[in-house]
């Protein structure tokens, strides 16, 4: 028996309509598509489809409630309104509404404005392994794996393959990747795989210029950005000193500490974005000490958005500090084998995506900023 080929349109006639794609609309377009294919699905008794799959009758939660905000209240009372958990549970349905779409249409905005700007600057994006052969930060924060007859890990320091190609002559480079950190926190700005923003720059005079570069960034991301404010870490001291709040030199500013200089930092230079520079080294985790040598922080809206430091790039001097941190030399031999050719200063910084979304839009939480989080109580969906 044979079976007669399905008759489909015309080539003539698909010749046609793309003559005339220019002269019609986008909806004239789609509607002479649908108007010449579907009548032949229809007519085809083989296939059995639809365009969009059916529904299952009862939603798990209603668009209306999850569009209200947290805190909504009519005529004094609580209006019904869905929890942060069961939204991320039926997360395909929570990001459904407006408000998330618009969401991850800034967080995808950031992300093109980060590349933009950084090519026309002529940095160079490149991609770097995830699964590294030794712990990055000392082993406290980091996901182990198997792999293969061996162990591995999920990377959770960004600088290091990015110094790698600064040594490599590539000048100033920039990732856009994701970030592992195995800390035990469900903080409201912590997630355990996050999306970094990360770049490294040589210079040839003093690292400031880098810091600038990154600072333009922000002033980019958020138009009408007053210029950039750059504190120094001395000066913060004394701003949190006349606000009734004693730190030392070399202890590190606490959360909340850093919201009480964000508000201080606002109400005395009216500035939600600022610069921290010139931190001593001994406010650092000992890995970061060990590979930099002049530290800064960015902040936003009295939270920590970036770190950034100008690294160590003479392999003696790295040789030194491993070894003064009684730390395996072998453990970090071909990133220090990486300067033994010759290498320029350089410096650089990682952002952190979703929490510049989170605060830039004032949303009070970094899941709300994250398309499927991950933290220590969540892996799905």
């Amino acid at each position: 028996m044979k079976i007669k080929p399905t008759p489909t349109p015309s080539s003539e006639k698909l010749r046609e309509q793309q003559e005339n794609v220019d002269s019609t609309t986008a909806e004239e377009d789609f509607a002479q598509v649908c108007y010449d294919i579907i009548p032949w699905i229809k007519s085809n008794e083989k296939i059995d489809r639809q365009l969009i799959s059916v529904s299952e009758p009862r939603l798990l939660l209603l668009i209306e409630d999850s569009m209200r905000p947290d805190d909504l209240s009519v005529d004094g009372t609580q209006a019904p309104h869905i929890s942060q958990d069961t939204r991320l549970d039926n997360r395909v349905i929570d990001l459904r509404i407006p408000a998330n779409q618009a969401i991850y249409r800034v967080e995808a905005g950031v992300c093109k404005i980060f590349r933009d700007t950084l090519d026309a600057k002529g940095f160079v994006e490149i991609h770097t392994p995830k699964i590294i052969s030794a712990t990055s930060e000392g082993g406290a924060s980091v996901f182990q794996v198997t792999y293969f007859k061996s162990n591995a890990y999920l990377a959770q320091f960004p600088p290091f393959y990015k110094q790698m190609a600064v040594a490599a002559d590539f000048g100033k480079v920039y990732t856009i990747e994701a970030v592992f950190r195995a800390e035990s926190t469900n903080g409201h700005r912590d997630l355990t795989e996050f999306v970094g923003l990360g770049l490294e720059m040589a210079f040839g005079y003093h690292y400031q210029a880098v810091v600038d570069t990154i600072g333009d960034l922000f002033i980019q991301f958020v138009k009408g950005l007053p210029e950039r404010l750059h504190l120094e870490y001395r000066e913060i001291l004394t701003l949190l000193a006349e606000d009734g709040i004693q730190m030392g030199f070399e202890e590190d500013s606490s959360t909340d500490n850093e919201r009480i200089l964000g508000r201080i930092v606002k109400a005395k230079y009216h500035a939600d974005f600022y610069i921290l520079d010139e931190y001593p080294l001994t406010v650092r985790p000992f890995i970061q000490c060990l590979i930099q040598i002049i530290l800064y922080d960015m902040f936003m809206r009295g939270e920590e958005i970036l770190s950034g430091a100008e690294r160590i790039h003479d392999p003696q001097l790295l040789v030194h500090y491993v070894k003064h941190h009684q730390i395996n030399v072998n453990q970090i031999k071909s990133y220090i084998d990486a300067f033994r050719y010759g290498c320029p200063p350089h410096v650089g910084g990682n952002i952190g995506l979703e929490r510049v979304v989170m605060l830039y839009l004032g949303l009070g939480n970094v899941r709300k900023a994250t398309m499927f989080p991950r933290d220590p109580k969540r892996v799905t969906p």
